[in-house]
């Protein structure tokens, strides 16, 4: 699978807070703390974007560094991704992505 590719099957090669991380872009941090506090209904600042991607060695933001339950879960199993996972089609954390995600299921079928 793609390094790149998250547990969850997120593409983290688009994801903006890497693109932030990679390309040095305060402005975009910016974009992305505020656009992530509206949606997840908490305080994210700036500071909080970096990130080098889910399953790549380096920074990671607060959330996917230790609060995402479908990473933390994944390590715990020591899968790849959770397409390895035999509970793949009933977890309901990872349905939390791919109701609203399907490229990311089809990601993990692969």
């Amino acid at each position: 699978m793609k390094e790149y590719i998250a547990y969850c099957g997120l593409d983290c090669e688009s994801c903006e807070a890497r693109l932030a991380t990679i390309n040095d872009d305060d402005a975009l941090r910016v974009k992305v703390a505020r656009e992530w506090s509206e949606l997840n209904g908490v305080e994210i600042t700036p500071e909080m974007i970096n990130c080098s991607g889910c399953r790549i060695k380096g920074v990671k933001t607060p959330f996917c560094e230790s609060l995402c339950p479908i990473r933390q879960c994944a390590l715990n199993r020591n899968v790849e991704t959770c397409g390895n996972c035999i509970e793949m089609s009933t977890c309901e954390k990872l349905g939390m992505i791919t109701a609203n995600n399907p490229e990311a299921l089809e990601r993990l079928k692969r």
